[in-house]
C-alpha cells in the first residue's frame, strides 16, 4: 500500500545567458513580494487592529507565495495564528507550527508532508481521503503544466527563467518572514531506519519485524475476525455484507482456484495471522504447512490452531521464505508476501516454489503490482510502512514464473476490491482510535491512518492493483 512517488524539488535554469536576468529579476520579485505581502497584511487587517493584522499574516502568506508559484490551494488551509485561506468548502489542513513547513522545506515532498502529518505539525479537519485527494491532483496538475511549458522547473506553459526567479524569491521571502528557516527538523520516532544490504537475511527479519512485531491486538482492532491482512473478495452490496464477509469469500476463492480438499498438502508461504492456514485446516480438511518470518505473527497463528483443535492439521514455521522445505505440496499460497522478496531475489523465488510442487500441483500468488508507469511504493511507505517493498505491472510476474517453468492457467485483476477493503481497515481504526492509540501511541497510530488512507487513493486511482495469478506446475 502506498502513497504517491516523492515530487523532485525543482531546479533553476543555470544557462550562462539566462544568469544576469534571473538575478534581476529575482531581485525585483522579492521587492514586489515584500509590497504584496505587506499589502496583503494591511488589507487583512483594515479596520480590525494589530491583533487582526498578526492573525492574517501566516495564511494570507502561503496562500500569496503557492500563487507566485502557480498553484492554487486545493484544500482550505488554517496557520498556527488561527488566520485562514484556501476554498470554503474543502477538507481544511491545519498548520499548528512553522514547523510542519520546515519539515517540508527540509524533505520536498510526500515524506516531508507524512513526517509532519505523523508527528502531529500538520493536521486534517473533515475527510482525510478527500483532502489527499484533492493535494495530489493539485500536485499532478502542477507536474503536468511542467512537462508542458517545456522548460521543466516552470508549473506553468509559457514560464521563463524571470517568471521562474519569481516564484522561488516569494517564495524565500515566505519563508523567511514565517519563520520556517532552520535546522533540519529529527525525524518523527517511528520512522523505520533498517541499516545492511537490502533483503539479506538479517535485514529482512529487521524490515518484517518493524511492520508485523507490534502488539496483535492492534491488528485485531482494524482486520476482520478472520485476522486476514490482504485484499478482500466483494461478491455484494447488499446491506449487512462487510469486511468479515468479503474476507470469508476471498478465502473461499483461493480455496477453490486451488482444489483444497481433505488432506490436500498445502504450503501457505507468508502466512500472515493465519487466515488462509485456518480456512484451509478447518473448513477444506487440508494438511498445511505455513511459513512466517515474523515471530508474533507465528506464535499467534500456533494459539489459534491449538485453540481451534486443528493443531495435528497444520504446522507453524518461524523461518526466512528461503528456507522452506518439505513437500512435493498439492498447492502453495502466498497472498501478499511476493512484494516483500524484491527484484532480484523473485527469479529465484518462482524457482523455489516450482520445485516446492508436485507435477500438477497449483500455485495461487496474491500480489499488489503497479501501473506500467507509476511508481509504486514510494518514500513514506519505504520510511514508515515496510521498507524494501517491490512492485512490478503484473505482466513482468506472469512472464518470471513463465520463466521458472511454470504454466500461468488465469489473471484475476482484484484492484476495486482493495479501496473497499483499505477503507473498511480505515474506517475500524477510526473507530477504534482511542483503543489503538492505547496500543501503538499516537504517533503510530497517526501513521496508520495516513497510510490506509493514502493507500486505498492509490487503488482508486489505478496507480496500484492487486491480481491473483494461477499457476500450475506440467506434469
Amino acid at each position: 500500500m502506498t502513497a504517491p512517488a516523492k515530487e523532485n524539488a525543482p531546479t533553476m535554469n543555470n544557462a550562462a545567458k539566462a544568469d544576469q536576468a534571473d538575478q534581476a529579476t529575482a531581485q525585483a520579485g522579492a521587492t514586489a513580494g515584500a509590497t504584496a505581502v505587506a499589502t496583503a497584511d494591511a488589507g487583512a487587517g483594515a479596520g480590525a487592529g494589530a491583533r487582526r493584522r498578526r492573525r492574517a499574516d501566516a495564511a494570507t502568506t502561503i496562500a500569496w507565495a503557492a500563487a507566485q508559484a502557480g498553484v492554487d490551494l486545493p484544500v482550505r488551509l488554517r496557520a498556527w495564528d488561527d488566520s485562514e485561506a484556501g476554498p470554503a468548502d474543502a477538507p481544511t489542513v491545519v498548520l499548528r507550527s512553522p514547523m510542519a513547513l520546515r519539515r517540508a522545506l527540509w524533505a520536498p515532498g510526500e515524506l516531508g508532508l507524512a513526517r509532519a502529518y505523523v508527528s502531529g505539525d500538520l493536521d486534517f479537519e473533515g475527510d482525510l481521503t478527500e483532502a489527499l485527494r484533492r493535494a495530489f491532483r493539485a500536485a499532478r496538475s502542477a507536474q503536468s503544466a511542467r512537462a508542458s511549458s517545456g522548460r521543466g522547473p516552470g508549473p506553468r506553459p509559457g514560464w521563463g527563467p524571470g517568471r521562474w526567479a519569481d516564484a522561488v524569491s516569494a517564495s524565500a521571502l515566505a519563508a523567511s518572514r514565517l519563520g520556517v528557516l532552520g535546522p533540519r527538523p529529527e525525524p518523527p520516532e517511528s520512522e523505520i531506519r533498517h541499516s545492511g544490504r537490502r533483503h539479506s537475511r538479517a535485514r529482512d527479519r529487521a524490515v518484517i519485524a518493524g511492520h508485523y512485531d507490534i502488539p496483535v491486538s492492534f491488528y485485531r482492532l482494524i482486520l476482520d475476525p478472520s485476522m486476514a491482512y490482504s485484499c478482500g473478495y466483494w461478491t455484494s452490496d447488499q446491506p449487512g455484507y462487510g469486511l468479515a464477509d468479503a474476507q470469508r469469500d476471498k478465502l473461499d476463492l483461493v480455496a477453490e482456484k486451488l482444489g483444497l480438499g481433505p488432506d490436500t498438502a498445502l504450503l501457505d508461504m507468508g502466512c500472515g495471522w493465519g487466515s488462509l492456514t485456518v480456512h484451509a485446516a478447518q473448513h477444506r480438511r487440508s494438511r498445511v504447512t505455513s511459513v512466517t518470518l515474523s515471530s508474533e505473527q507465528g506464535g499467534y497463528t500456533r494459539e489459534r490452531l491449538r485453540g481451534l483443535g486443528l493443531a495435528d492439521r497444520a504446522e507453524v514455521r518461524i523461518q526466512d521464505y528461503r528456507d522452506a522445505s518439505g513437500g512435493p505440496f498439492d498447492a502453495i499460497a502466498s497472498l501478499e508476501m511476493g512484494e516483500h522478496v524484491g527484484a532480484d531475489g523473485y527469479p529465484a523465488f518462482c524457482a523455489q516454489l516450482r520445485g516446492l510442487l508436485r507435477p500438477g500441483g497449483r500455485l495461487l500468488i496474491q500480489q499488489m503490482s503497479r501501473g506500467r508507469n507509476a511508481p509504486g511504493g514510494g518514500a513514506f511507505i519505504e520510511s514508515y510502512v515496510a521498507a524494501d517493498m517491490h512492485m512490478r505491472p503484473v505482466g513482468e510476474t506472469v512472464g518470471l514464473l513463465e520463466d521458472a517453468g511454470l504454466e500461468v492457467l488465469g489473471v484475476q485483476a482484484m484492484r476495486p476490491h482493495y479501496v473497499r477493503t483499505i477503507r473498511a481497515w480505515l474506517d475500524n481504526l477510526e473507530q477504534n482510535l482511542p483503543a489503538v492509540e492505547a496500543v501503538i501511541g499516537r504517533e503510530r497510530a497517526r501513521m496508520w491512518r495516513l497510510y490506509l488512507a493514502g493507500g486505498a487513493l492509490a487503488f482508486e486511482e489505478g496507480r496500484m492493483g492487486v491480481d491473483q495469478i494461477l499457476a500450475a506446475r506440467p506434469e
